[in-house]
């Protein structure tokens, strides 16, 4: 499928500088620029390569000033990166969806599959099942008994959806995630723990994408819900009655304890811990490794283990990092302090 330099800039509303008839029909890096392909410059690190580049069109920033001509047809957004972002939705949206149930899947016979759906080979789907239209449902995906899928679903292969879950419209989730898995709820009794039944289950809405490998646990009673757009990167882990608020995000491995509440447009960096029973506002920034053990109100940013202002904590690694020396230091004063004690104790003695 080929695009004209012309083409792509009516659909991302961005002037053209070079020729309007120049063709594309793939997507490649800057750095890896290839001729017939469309790249992006967002990152101003990455300039020096749209001199060099041998893309035929470079989507860049309209305020981007360029130091010499470039071999390439430029076109001019007002945000490349959402640019680039549009044109790849409309690129993968263009390709041939899957239909069909294959002969080698097993249906109940009280499951509903709505029109247009695909069921790969060796996919299971339990009794009183439902599922929306042109869900997609790869090879050995497990949809227990009760869960209701919604429409224009993607699940790709090995994932596991426990019973009773419930999946919204436009649901995407990858390769070997599980939704509804126990929660992790033991009770300490004297010969060792006594599971509690976790009899609750899983509410995912509308929009929601989760990446590969990732936990959202059923809950106790009621259910774990993850709201509209929120996005789940790869190995995260929900525990049982979290809420989780719209369109926030979280990237790998972050893990959230037990009954906790996340607000909207949240983001949680790589390796965020979260401790459970609290409420985290709207619009919380936590970096990389940060670990919460407190409630926020919202509209904050956090780092470091605890969690705290970026200014005190960039303040504290500072300190952090001469605390070898300070403790030397401290050693030594504390040695001469009880020098000047027994000299002066020596003195009050004569």
């Amino acid at each position: 499928m080929e695009f004209t330099a012309k083409q792509i800039a009516a659909f991302v509303q961005g002037t053209i500088e070079g020729d309007e008839n120049a063709v594309v029909n793939s997507f490649s890096k800057i750095e890896q620029g290839k001729a017939g392909a469309i790249s992006f410059l967002s990152n101003p690190k990455y300039l020096h390569y749209i001199y060099d580049t041998e893309s035929t069109i470079v989507l860049l920033n309209a305020d981007v000033v360029l130091e010499k001509p470039v071999k390439a047809t430029l076109i001019r957004v007002k945000n490349a990166y959402e640019s680039v972002a549009r044109l790849l939705q409309l690129y993968d949206s263009m390709k041939p969806k899957k239909q069909g149930i294959d002969p080698l899947a097993f249906i109940a016979e009280s499951a509903k599959i709505g029109e247009n759906c695909y069921i790969g080979a060796f996919a299971y789907v339990g009794e009183n099942v439902e599922i929306g239209d042109n869900t997609q449902i790869y090879p050995h995906v497990v949809i227990e008994d009760r869960a209701k899928i919604g429409n224009e679903c993607l699940l790709y292969p090995n994932v596991s959806i426990y019973h009773d879950c419930r999946l919204g419209n436009q649901v995407t989730i990858h390769s070997g995630s599980v939704i509804g898995a126990d929660g992790f709820g033991f009770a300490p009794q004297a010969e060792g723990y006594e599971k509690i039944p976790q009899i609750g289950n899983v509410v995912i809405e509308d929009c929601v994408e989760i990446g590969a490998n990732t936990c959202v646990d059923r809950s106790t009673m009621g259910s774990t819900i993850i709201h509209k757009g929120v996005k789940l990167d790869n190995l995260v882990q929900v525990a049982h009655n979290c809420e989780v608020g719209e369109n926030t995000v979280m990237s790998a491995q972050v893990g959230i304890a037990g009954s906790t509440k996340v607000g909207q447009w949240c983001m949680f960096g790589g390796q965020a811990g979260i401790a459970g029973h609290i409420t985290v506002g709207d619009k919380t920034f936590l970096g990389a490794q940060c670990g919460l053990n407190s409630g926020t109100k919202g509209n904050v940013q956090l780092i470091g283990t605890p969690a705290m202002d970026p200014k005190g904590f960039f303040k504290s690694s500072v300190i952090f990092k001469k605390l070898p020396d300070m403790y030397k230091q401290l050693d030594q004063l504390q040695k001469e302090i009880d020098h000047l004690k027994e000299q002066f104790s020596n003195a009050q003695s004569e």
